[in-house]
Order: C-alpha cells, then structure tokens, then sequence
C-alpha cells in the first residue's frame, strides 16, 4: 500500500498550515508519523509544490521523491489527479506495481493507525469494493434539518424531508469527513473522471467528534486543543511537550 500525504503550498484559508506547528509538531508530521507507524503501509510519499514544506516534511523522516508540477498545484486543482499523478510517477520511476492507495490529508489529523489497518482489512476482504472512505454521524440529520429558501419560503433541500413527524425517525446519513480514503491502485489508475460516482465504496465509521478537518485557523486552534487536552491523544506524540515545536 503506497500513501500518498498532499500538501500545497498554496492555502487561502490558512496560509502555512500544512507546516504550522500543531500540537508541537508541524502539521504534515503528524500525517507523516501515522504512516510510519502503519506495517500495512510500504511506502508513504509527500506530493507537494513547495521547497519549503518538502524540506519539513524530509525532517521528519517524510520522502519527497518530487515537487508537484504547477499545473497540479492550483486552487481548483481535483484532489484526484494529485493522487493519480503521485501514484503513476513512483510506479515509473520504481518499476513496480501498488495494490492499494490510501489517501492521508494533513487536515485531518485525528487519526489513528488501527483505524487505518482496519479499514485496509474490510477493503481487502471485500474484492468487489474499489475503495472505502471515512464517514461520521453529524450531530443533525441533513433530511430533516437541511432547508433552503426559494420564492421567499423555506422549502425542504431533500424532497420529503419534512415528511418526518420527528427526526430520530428519518433515514440515517453520515458524512464524508476526510479522514481516510483507501482505495485498490487498479481503480485509481483507471478511474480518470474521479471516484465519487464511480466504482463501488465502502463505508468507515469514525466519531463525528474527532472528524475535524482544518481549513481556518479557529479549526486549527480547535483541533490542536482536541488533541493537547488529552480528549484524542496521538500516539507518536509521545512525551513531546505540546507547547514545543519540533523542527
């Protein structure tokens, strides 16, 4: 299983986030980190554009074996063409073939690396999924709660959503919640227009709690103190002193 940790240089919401020291460490080494605590992982690279965040990166034992082409590296960039371009540039340059892919933003730190093994199991022991995908429970269900307003009136986003006398009996929804995607390298290297919509996916459950995607500095602060708290202790943390930052 080849993992592939993407990292722009460009970020509007949170310039510098992916290098911000998080929880005393650079963010991207806490993605770094988790793969090099993974035995299913053979091999996890850094995609990104920047000297700068490869050069942290390589500090904490990541491999940059390339810099991400400009054409790769804009704001409406797809994610999967980052993913597919990692993929197709280690197996060229090695001369092999991966079986899976697995997908570990930086963003999203709250991870763990039974969770990773976990849902590399149910993947690999279910041959017709192509890939599966972390999903949390919201703390509201979007078909009963989710309304738009249109001619002036709050109508239902969901057709018949209202339909529901009471929430708790409307259909159960989670949410892509960017934790962790796995997916087999056959899909990956086939797939061209993306994998939402394509191929078959599983789900992987985590707590909706713990799912914090960083794009702003508020969720930055937030999920640093999530972890500095004690609430989702990181393993490889160790006896590192949250206040410091590792260089």
């Amino acid at each position: 299983m080849l993992a592939v940790i993407p990292a722009r240089g460009g970020s509007k919401g949170l310039p510098g986030k992916n290098i911000r020291p998080f929880a005393g460490l650079p963010l991207i080494a806490h993605s770094v980190l988790l793969a090099k605590a993974c035995p299913e992982i053979a091999r996890a690279i850094i995609s990104t554009d920047a000297e700068e965040i490869a050069a942290v990166a390589q500090r904490h034992g990541g491999e940059v074996p390339f810099l991400r082409p400009a054409e790769l590296a804009r704001d409406d960039t797809p994610l999967w063409d980052v993913i597919r371009h990692a993929l197709a540039t280690v197996e060229s340059r090695e001369g092999l073939r991966y079986d899976y892919l697995v997908l570990l933003d930086p963003t999203t730190p709250c991870r763990l690396p039974e969770q990773i093994a976990e849902a590399y199991r149910r993947l690999e022991a279910n041959p017709s999924a192509d890939g599966i995908v972390g999903v949390s429970k919201p703390d509201f269900n979007p078909v009963w709660h989710s309304v738009v307003e249109r001619e002036g009136w709050m109508t239902d986003l969901i057709p018949n959503g209202g339909n529901y006398a009471r929430r708790q009996d409307a259909p159960t929804v989670c949410r892509i919640n960017g934790t962790l995607y796995i997916w087999r390298a056959e899909f990956v290297r086939r797939s061209e227009a993306g994998w939402r919509n394509h191929g078959r996916h599983l789900m992987y459950e985590v707590a909706d709690f713990a799912a914090i995607s960083i794009d702003t500095l508020e969720e930055f602060e937030r999920a640093e103190l999530f972890v500095t708290s004690g609430r989702f202790p990181l393993p490889w943390l160790g006896n590192l002193h949250p206040g410091s930052c590792v260089h």
